[in-house]
């Protein structure tokens, strides 16, 4: 890849993720005290929204190696952001599943597009890398752009609200143009006698996917059950729900692209994850133990602790996972594999709030050691995994991939 391509690609992770983390700071106030909604409404509407686009991006993953990754990704960041504004005309539960359930399948099917885009453009010994860089630039998005709609909230206004919504869907035009300005990559042709969604019926990488949604579970680990915990069980400050954020915001930046460039192998990559599922493990622990003892500032401490470990397993997890999800997938393909690749962050987005709330805010020390053990086991399982997936693929997909 050309400095040109891998700073467009750069650029339209930012754009999105600026305007996604204001969308993602205020959108649920507007929903609630704007539209009128529930928090029960919207926290379903969300759940169903994002469960249609882990079955979405799939097929939408399929148009753009079948028609083409750039002009695919291009329509689906234009029709993201007309999901967006859609959220505006919202004023009732059926109304909002919907638009949620088009907002979902958009973004699930623009990252299948993109994640195919990168494949093309980048050669394998690169493509990790490069998705760390757009993991870097995405991360500083979302900081900025959390920081707009934190004034949003301050505001709390419709106007505010508005202005927030329109920022977000005016980041995706412009993803839409920056995407237009990238190179034009070759559309896949139909194999004899394949069915069009074959990743569908490839067991092994539906194994390895499986592992990969069990880890993501790692992020609302950071977005909904640590703050929760904190607020609910320790005698840490409120702030330090933002600090913890900060300081994971911060390190993915500058360190995800030097944590992905030690990778050199698909067999590198899996020891990796294995690894990662120690570290979340550490963190959980961790986690458990800052509500021991009642002093604000060793809670505070242990914290930070956690969150140090678990922004280091988060980084191991994506090098690793990134490398195992290119690795695998058919060269002419990587469309649909990413897009069923990625319904681990769907599903995670979906079921992990409520999944972990129970468990760690409901049981309390078991539930963290039992979250704990199952990144762990996933972790382990990873390399046996990929294994089977390597010896179950024909030599000439492992070549194809790599050109």
């Amino acid at each position: 890849m050309t400095k040109t391509p891998d700073r467009l690609l750069a650029a339209t992770q930012l754009v999105g993720s600026l305007g996604d983390g204001a969308f993602l700071t205020c959108s649920v106030l507007f929903f609630t005290r704007i539209a009128g909604l529930t928090p029960a409404q919207v926290g379903l509407g969300l759940t169903l929204g994002w469960a249609v686009g882990s079955v979405a991006g799939v097929p939408l993953g399929h148009l753009a190696d079948r028609h083409g990754a750039r002009g695919s990704a291009v329509l689906l960041a234009l029709a993201t952001g007309a999901s967006i504004l859609a959220f505006l005309l919202v004023r009732s539960p059926v109304l909002f599943v919907l638009a949620a359930c088009l907002y979902g399948s958009c973004q699930t099917g623009l990252a299948a597009a993109r994640q195919a885009l990168l494949a093309a453009l980048a050669d394998p010994a690169r493509r990790t890398r490069v998705r760390a860089t757009l993991q870097s630039a995405g991360n500083a998005g979302l900081a900025v752009g959390a920081g707009l709609g934190g004034l949003a909230l301050s505001a709390d206004t419709a106007t505010a609200y508005l202005t927030v919504f329109v920022l977000d869907a005016g980041s995706f035009a412009v993803t839409a143009a920056l995407l237009l300005a990238l190179p034009a990559v070759p559309r896949s042709a139909p194999r004899t006698g394949e069915p069009k969604l074959a990743v569908l019926r490839d067991r092994p990488y539906a194994l390895v996917t499986l592992l990969n949604a069990i880890l993501l579970l790692r992020m609302p680990l950071l977005s909904v059950a640590i703050p929760l915990w904190i607020v609910e069980r320790t005698a840490a400050p409120g702030w330090t729900v933002s600090a913890l954020f900060v300081l994971n915001t911060v390190l993915v930046v500058l360190l995800q692209v030097r944590v992905a460039g030690r990778l050199a192998s698909i067999g590198a990559a899996a020891r990796m994850v294995r690894r990662s599922g120690v570290l979340l493990l550490a963190s959980c622990v961790a986690f458990a133990l800052s509500a021991a003892g009642t002093s604000p500032a060793v809670a505070f401490a242990v914290l930070v602790v956690g969150a140090l470990v678990q922004v280091l397993g988060e980084m191991l997890q994506s090098a690793g996972s990134w490398e195992i999800g290119f690795a695998l997938a058919p060269a002419d393909r990587q469309g649909q594999y990413q897009g069923f690749f990625g319904t681990g962050v769907s599903v995670a987005r979906a079921i992990g709030p409520v999944l972990l709330s129970t468990v760690v805010i409901g049981w309390g020390l078991p539930g963290w050691l039992l979250l704990g053990g199952v990144f762990l086991a996933a972790g382990w399982a990873m390399g046996p995994a990929v294994r089977w997936a390597e010896a179950a693929r024909p030599p000439v997909r492992i070549s194809a991939a790599a050109r």
